[in-house]
């Protein structure tokens, strides 16, 4: 009799990450990845003993992606942009593990790459040796919000981009002036969530690094 293929941790990430293009993390399952493999869940659990340990290390692949070829280049506000801009274009490739990333964070390889990168930028910023950790925390909150945000953004269906398009248009042109008269009074000139998302993340990565900077002795 011949016996049960034998999948590679490689090959489960690879499908684990396929079935994550179409769906999000609460409706994936071991059960469904083991499905879609043509074995069972028993099988799986050889490699990641648990669902959130399979999508941590799926995040991580993305992280690896961001940080293969990666050399650093210019000051420390440069180093953490150009990584921070890395990450962006890796999630927005696979926009439905941004999310995944955001919420199950990573402990691979490739998270301790980009955790490198990042403490030592800072620490060449001048900060005190006791501040950076903190400010470390504070920029990965920022950008997986933002990278989350932005990957929410362009799942969504083009027939479900201009359903919004349409509400917001007629929420902000629509508006009472006497309810909403600031609302009223900018609406030709205020934008969408999704207009300008490159722009709006440089420069509120830049606002923060500018605010870091201000601390600096």
């Amino acid at each position: 009799m011949t016996g049960r293929r034998r999948w590679s941790t490689e090959e489960i990430l690879d499908t684990a990450a396929e079935l994550l293009r179409t769906s999000d993390a609460e409706s994936f399952s071991v059960r469904k990845l083991a499905a879609a493999l043509g074995t069972d869940s028993s099988s799986l659990y050889r490699h990641f003993r648990n669902k959130t340990e399979l999508l941590r290390a799926v995040a991580d692949r993305i992280l690896l992606a961001a940080m293969d070829g990666y050399r650093p280049e210019g000051d420390w506000k440069q180093r953490i942009t150009g990584l921070a801009l890395r990450l962006r274009e890796s999630f927005g490739e696979q926009p439905q593990l941004a999310a995944v990333w955001g919420r199950y964070a990573s402990s691979g390889t490739g998270s301790r790459l980009v955790m490198e990168e990042l403490l030592q930028a800072l620490r060449a910023s001048g900060l005190p040796d006791e501040e950076v950790p903190t400010r470390y925390h504070r920029i990965v909150i920022l950008l997986a919000a933002l990278i989350a945000s932005e990957a929410g953004v362009s799942t969504i269906s083009p027939k479900e981009y201009e359903q919004g398009m349409e509400l917001f248009r007629v929420a902000v042109l629509g508006a009472d002036p006497e309810r909403f008269p600031a609302l009223s009074h900018f609406a030709r000139d205020v934008r969408p969530l999704g207009a300008d998302r490159r722009a709006a993340f440089e420069e509120i990565l830049a606002a923060h690094l500018a605010h870091i900077e201000a601390r600096i002795p």
